[in-house]
């Protein structure tokens, strides 16, 4: 099994946004910080979400079962009831649909932000990164 914990921090609402990925396994552990470009907060937590998912198939880890942590209750609502009310958010449901159907078994549970610190810190390592640099890299 793997445990995989995203968030995203942005600068500004929408603004300058960097995500964190912790990707945790048997064989595994990955700390990822990436660019996501000018956007609103909760576009950021979905753009971090699919670029985990990205990330998971490009490992060719697909074959056991994913857990997937966030600590953003919009994410994991709109995906657990498989429905996005805020029609922005409708085409990364629709992307999270087609990456799904490459793993064996992919779950998301929301987690409270105290238990999601590491993924909270690379986010605010990429937003800074991006600050710093006024370039996506």
């Amino acid at each position: 099994m793997l445990r995989i914990y995203v968030d995203a921090a942005t600068k500004g609402n929408p603004g300058p946004s960097g995500g964190g990925i912790v990707i945790v396994g048997e064989r595994i552990h990955d700390q990822i910080h990436v660019p996501l470009g000018e956007c609103s907060n909760h576009e950021a937590e979905f753009r971090v979400l699919v670029q985990a998912l990205q990330l998971l198939l490009e490992k060719n880890e697909t074959d056991q079962t994913i857990v997937i942590h966030s600590d953003s209750k919009i994410v994991v609502q709109t995906i657990e009831k498989s429905y996005a009310k805020n029609p922005l958010f409708q085409p990364y449901l629709d992307t999270y649909h087609q990456l799904e159907t490459k793993f064996s078994l992919l779950l998301i549970k929301w987690i409270p932000e105290s238990q999601n610190k590491g993924a909270d810190t690379l986010a605010k390592q990429a937003l800074q990164k991006y600050k710093e640099t006024n370039e996506e890299f």
